[in-house]
């Protein structure tokens, strides 16, 4: 990943490669082009543009013939970009390709984080995309345009909406949570999910019946798999499979049953020689993944919805959209911006969003508490983001082996071959295990699983379950309930 240069170094700006953060360019183009360049950086995440340099590094200066004036370029800010954009500007001695005593110039355009900053000749706007400033078409405008709070897409009129598209139940749960028995327009207006006469967006979302009859994606699906990868075509393996579609609320109280009918639990050996239960999460862990995805998701992107995928080891929270503004994956921790404010605050009146200030640094947290591995988020392909929960096949290995060995005994568990002791944990984890499970886990043939799973039985630590050798539902376990 590509960083932004700290240092205004002259040697460095003349052999750096231009990427997302950098660019640099002849003092012979003009104020217009180089503000192309401005509003580039300033709708992104900011960035160095140094006018004086060519493309191949060679340093020109503003000597050389058909150099503009240096003026020119410290003004580009004011006179060629709409809104002015918040640009430093230092003039650095050189001694340019030709040995003379000359100047360059780093222009250190700051990330405008409220606004979108356009190019004024021509009201076009840019986007620093890696090392180009690409030009945005209108539609790319207008998500930009909602990236930045500049608009947003909860505010804007559903024309087809009203008052009796909402879903009356939802509604005097809310009026109850107010403690108010004022008329549900009134309720809605007050907080501007009514506006003559059509609900906007968020209402919609929060208090329509049918919300995907307006805003089609507005979904939730939860898949449970049998495995740790989705298969398809004969071999398919969902499990469950249910989708929520209306109001969030309820889809957040439906996802939320779901969730946890599916959740399993693990056993382990305490000290003191009695089994103990752990949930294979902690609640509010995945729990907050799915308030905050329905919370905070880009419900402008209309390409996807929310989907929950449980797998045997992990369960995946999928939200349309990237991050929002000035919100990253290095400082998501810590940084709070909130690309629906109207969603989000209504959800806290309805008491589903509890925890505002703890948010994703709970979840590492609480992830911690379980002794299970730190929660990861990923930006998939740069247009939504993954939260990923590890549970105990992956993340409490190492711990199983205190576990397992009170289960087959000491000397057992020492003797056991690399093989057989991911078969045991396997057990441990799911409560059986099968030829084509071990077999998959081990990435060795059913064969080598099935001689593997005969031998533990063979030492009296797994017990064989079926009615004969064909038996497709036959199974290992170990020889006593756990």
């Amino acid at each position: 990943m590509q960083h932004p240069i700290e240092q205004n170094d002259p040697k460095r700006f003349s052999s750096e490669k231009e990427n997302q953060y950098f660019d640099r360019k002849s003092a012979r183009k003009d104020a217009n082009d180089i503000s192309r360049h401005i509003s580039a950086f300033a709708n992104a995440s900011g960035g160095k543009l140094v006018i004086g340099i060519e493309d191949d590094g060679e340093i020109t200066g503003f000597r050389r013939r058909g150099a503009h004036d240096i003026e020119d370029f410290l003004q580009a800010p004011i006179t060629c970009c709409d809104p002015v954009p918040a640009v430093r500007a230092e003039e650095i001695n050189v001694t340019n390709s030709s040995g003379e005593s000359d100047r360059i110039l780093v222009l250190d355009v700051q990330a405008s984080t409220d606004r979108v900053i356009a190019r004024k000749r021509d009201g076009e706007v840019f986007l620093r995309q890696k090392d180009e400033s690409v030009r945005l078409d209108r539609e790319q405008v207008r998500a930009l345009e909602y990236d930045k709070n500049q608009r947003r897409f909860e505010d804007e009129l559903a024309d087809r909406s009203g008052i009796d598209d909402i879903d009356r139940e939802v509604m005097d749960r809310y009026r109850e949570e107010l403690g108010t028995d004022a008329p549900y327009e009134q309720i809605l207006r007050s907080r501007g999910m009514l506006v003559d006469g059509h609900l906007t967006n968020a209402g919609v979302l929060l208090f329509a019946r049918n919300p995907t009859q307006f805003i089609p994606c507005a979904r939730v699906r939860v898949m449970r798999f049998d495995g740790s990868r989705m298969e398809t075509g004969r071999r398919l393996n969902i499990v469950k499979d249910r989708t929520f579609d209306g109001p969030l609320p309820k889809v957040i109280e439906g996802a939320k049953q779901m969730i946890s009918s599916q959740l399993r639990e693990f056993q382990f050996l305490g000290d003191d020689g009695k089994f103990k239960i752990i949930p294979e999460y902690p609640e509010f862990a995945w729990f907050e993944g799915l308030v905050n995805a329905v919370t905070h998701r880009n419900y402008a992107y209309s390409g996807d919805y929310i989907r929950i995928m449980m797998y045997d080891d992990r369960l995946e929270i999928l939200s349309p959209g990237k991050l929002p503004n000035i919100v990253t994956l290095e400082n998501m921790r810590h940084t709070r911006w909130s690309r629906n404010p109207i969603i989000a605050r209504t959800l806290v009146e309805f008491g589903w969003v509890r925890e505002l200030n703890e948010g994703v640094q709970r979840i590492y947290d609480e992830m911690a508490s379980f002794f299970l591995n730190d929660p990861v988020f990923s930006e998939p392909n740069d247009s939504s983001v993954l939260l990923t929960l590890e549970n105990s096949i992956t993340s409490r290995v190492l711990r199983q082996s205190d576990t397992v060995s009170g289960i087959v005994g000491e000397d057992a568990y020492r003797a056991l071959t690399e093989p057989e002791l991911s078969a045991v944990q396997i057990v441990y984890a799911r409560g059986k295990v099968t030829v084509k499970q071990l077999s998959e886990h081990l990435g060795r043939s059913a064969k080598f699983a099935r001689s593997t799973l005969r031998g533990l039985v063979g030492k009296g630590i797994l017990s064989w379950h079926g009615s004969g050798p064909k038996d497709p539902s036959q199974y290992y376990s170990f020889p006593r309930p756990r």
